[in-house]
Order: C-alpha cells, then sequence, then structure tokens
C-alpha cells in the first residue's frame, strides 16, 4: 500500500489542490441558492429559495454593472485574441530581427504590477486629452490580455506535432488549406483557453478599471467593492456562479472537439503512411 502510494502521490497532491480551489466555488454557488437573514449575513441557514436568481434580472445598478463588464470583457477578449493569435504565429513560426525584444515587451504587462500599469496608462490618457469612461477601460484590458494570449498560444504551438502539417501537405493540400483544416483546428483550443482566460481577467479586473474608468460608468468589480460597506447582496453570489457554469460548460465542449479532430487527424496520417496493394 505505501508503495501504491509513493508512486500515485502526485495525483494525490493534484487532487488535493483541485479540492482545495474548488470548495469556494461551492459556496459561492450554495449561497446564491440560500436565504439570507440580512444583508451583513454570509452564513449558510439551510433555507433553499431561488429569489435571488429572480431578482439578479431585475434592472438595477448590479445588472448594468454586469453589461458593463460583459461588453467590455468581450470586445476586449475579440480584439486581444485576433491580435495576440496573430503575434503568437510571427513569434513561433519566424525569425526576424527584435524577436527577443520583442517577447520581452510583451511579457512586460504580466510581470508588471497592476498599480503601476493602471497609474501609467491614466498619465497616457489624461496627457492626451482622452475623456475616462468605456473607451479607456477598453484600451487598457485589451492591452494586459494580449500579453496572456500570446503566452498561452505560443505554448500550443510549441506542442503541435509537425508531421501533421507535413502530412498535409504530402496529400497535395495548399498552405491554406494546410492551415484551415489542420493547424487552425489543431491550435483551436489554445486560442479557446486564451479567449477564455482573457475573458476572465478582464470580467474581474477592479485596479486597473478603477484607475481608467469615470465616475458613471461602473464595472461589476467596482459594483462588489462599492458594496461591501453596506453589504455585499446575494444576487453576486448569482452572477458568479452563471459564469463559472458558463466557462465550464465551453471548456468541456472545446476538449470533446478537440478530442475529436485529434484523433480524426491521427486516423488520416496512419492511413497515409499505409502501404498500397
Amino acid at each position: 500500500m505505501w508503495r501504491w502510494l509513493r508512486q500515485r502521490w502526485t495525483l494525490w497532491v493534484g487532487l488535493l489542490v483541485l479540492v482545495y480551489m474548488f470548495v469556494p466555488i461551492y459556496y459561492v454557488v450554495r449561497l446564491s441558492f440560500d436565504r439570507s437573514n440580512g444583508r451583513l449575513d454570509y452564513d449558510l441557514n439551510g433555507t433553499f429559495t431561488t429569489e435571488y436568481w429572480h431578482s439578479a434580472l431585475r434592472p438595477g445598478e448590479m445588472r448594468d454593472a454586469v453589461i458593463n463588464s460583459l461588453l467590455i470583457g468581450l470586445i476586449a477578449t475579440v480584439v486581444a485574441t485576433i491580435l495576440g493569435t496573430l503575434m503568437s504565429f510571427a513569434l513561433a513560426r519566424h525569425r526576424f530581427r527584435g524577436r527577443a525584444s520583442t517577447n520581452l515587451l510583451i511579457f512586460l504587462p504580466m510581470a508588471t504590477p497592476e498599480v503601476v500599469m493602471g497609474s501609467s496608462l491614466l498619465a497616457l490618457f489624461v496627457s492626451a486629452g482622452i475623456p475616462l469612461g468605456f473607451v479607456t477601460v477598453l484600451i487598457a484590458h485589451v492591452m494586459f490580455c494580449v500579453s496572456f494570449v500570446v503566452v498561452t498560444v505560443k505554448a500550443r504551438l510549441a506542442g503541435m506535432d509537425p508531421r501533421l502539417e507535413e502530412a498535409a501537405m504530402d496529400l497535395y493540400a495548399s498552405e491554406r488549406q494546410t492551415f484551415l483544416r489542420v493547424t487552425l483546428p489543431l491550435v483551436a483550443p489554445g486560442i479557446l483557453a486564451a479567449a477564455l482566460l482573457s475573458f476572465s481577467l478582464s470580467f474581474d479586473d477592479f485596479i486597473i478599471t478603477n484607475f481608467n474608468t469615470s465616475a458613471t460608468f461602473t464595472t461589476f468589480p467596482m459594483y462588489v467593492w462599492g458594496s461591501s460597506l453596506r453589504g455585499i447582496p446575494r444576487e453576486v453570489n448569482v452572477v458568479g456562479t452563471v459564469m463559472f457554469g458558463v466557462a465550464f460548460v465551453i471548456v468541456v465542449i472545446g476538449e470533446i472537439l478537440s478530442w475529436r479532430r485529434r484523433r480524426s487527424l491521427r486516423s488520416a496520417l496512419r492511413a497515409s503512411t499505409l502501404p498500397t496493394s
């Protein structure tokens, strides 16, 4: 038994870490269905209710903040994913002057503290005469999301088997056909993961947004921070539960589709290497 546990200790440590990470999510889901005795009550009272799920859809400050965060997150994700994917292909597949410096510049937004980045962007927007609000928040989110997209997609490109593309070229596929039917489907899980990461970072960001927004434009994290002094409403847990559920479903669907594509491509590669009679 001791030998069996010692050979699989990494598996058990990984499972314990996953349990530790999912316990807070469990409480978020429970609190969204648990009746509260007051705005400052965060205990599990054991009374099931769907009242907070209905009230989360009502017009109000929280719904407007969620819509603003979703709008900023979606636009920033699309722009950052497109730019970051193109940059990843350029850095992973081509050699050019300044490639090392470009990698360093891309990594800097990830290593820079958010307070420094937020204050620097604020100074830039003020000196350029750009009014703070939706546009400045969007530009700031795109800037720090691009770095995460580049790192994620580059890792996917580095782990991709080049023989699959070579097999497609041997079967008289053009460069465009190879990219659309082989390369892009293989890189798609990495692009999807980068997009989900970008959206999560954008939706969750508070420090950079707080520096570069106006008093009339509020995102969901800023609403939660403003509500913390007078009691966070249970509807906040509803939003968190919905966001986690949507992200989980998207990841599962993406992994299933990726597995099917890899299986079909490997079958085609084996068929192309079999000797003809």
